[in-house]
């Protein structure tokens, strides 16, 4: 389920171009005198009237302080002041005003949430992170993660993989230390999750463990945590200190935590480049 806030206007084309091109909503559905615009998980409507809808605010939230701090450098002209942090909400934000007199907020929450983004955010968004806040993950966002994963597929629902959290800190510089410089980012996270598979349960332990890995990692990262995918972990040494057996195979030993930054989207290819069609 899904929902949709409609509010009136009397000039539609001037307020879709301003959600769209000032704030970067996206035009979702076209009805004639009526259009529906799209920020991530947000839905907005605007239908043509006699009047505008001013009450209420229309919140917009975002990952990051600094993606906060672009929308102000955006809106200084119509903001009430600068961004602050509130203390009685654990939220940064500010107010603005948009073209036909309704406030505008925008702000990131200081805290954990519970997952919010979209899927299409989610498999655009998704980062490799190497840096990490010196804060725990909390057991129950980790029980949150896994239990989503039990929706991992594999093949013929052999259900052949399974996951090893690390947080002993020795562990993780051992495991740190196997490939560095290319392992290093474990080191820098407060734990270290291992993805693996049991040849037993699966002819295709190492697409089952793969795909395993991957719902993993989309699904730290729509709450908010971040992975690092270390390649190369299926080794004697991980398995002996890890307690896995030889034949079972090591997907990966991904850093888990709290970004201290969101890398910045790497340039990528055009569709067309990499679809490759046959006549």
């Amino acid at each position: 389920m899904s929902g949709i806030h409609f509010m009136k206007t009397d000039d539609l084309e001037r307020v879709k171009d301003f959600y769209t091109n000032k704030i970067g909503m996206q035009e979702w559905v076209d009805q004639g005198e009526c259009i529906i615009l799209k920020h991530g998980n947000m839905l907005l409507g605007f239908c043509e009237a006699d009047g505008s809808d001013t009450d209420g605010v229309i919140t917009f939230f975002y990952r990051t302080k600094e993606q906060v701090d672009r929308m102000y450098e955006t809106f200084k002209e119509r903001a009430e002041s600068e961004p602050i942090k509130r203390e009685s909400y654990n939220i940064y934000n500010f107010f603005a005003e948009d073209i036909e007199g309704r406030t505008i907020e925008f702000q990131t929450f200081l805290h954990p949430l519970k997952p919010y983004l979209d899927s299409i955010e989610l498999l655009e968004g998704r980062r490799s992170v190497r840096e990490y806040e010196n804060r725990e993950v909390p057991e129950e966002v980790l029980e949150d993660i896994f239990e989503t994963c039990r929706y991992a597929p594999t093949s013929k629902n052999s259900q052949s993989y399974y996951f090893i959290p690390i947080k002993d800190r020795d562990t993780i510089e051992f495991m740190a230390d196997r490939r560095a410089p290319n392992s290093g980012p474990i080191a820098e996270a407060p734990m270290a999750v291992a993805v693996c598979c049991d040849p037993d349960n699966t002819g295709r332990v190492q697409q089952d463990g793969d795909i395993a890995a991957y719902h993993f990692t989309l699904t730290a990262w729509s709450h908010g945590l971040g992975t690092c995918w270390i390649a190369a972990m299926d080794r004697e040494d991980v398995k002996d200190k890890l307690g896995i057996p030889q034949d079972h195979y090591v997907a990966t030993v991904t850093p888990l935590g709290y970004p201290e930054e969101i890398p910045k989207t790497p340039e990528r290819k055009e569709a067309k480049e990499f679809v490759r069609r046959i006549d």
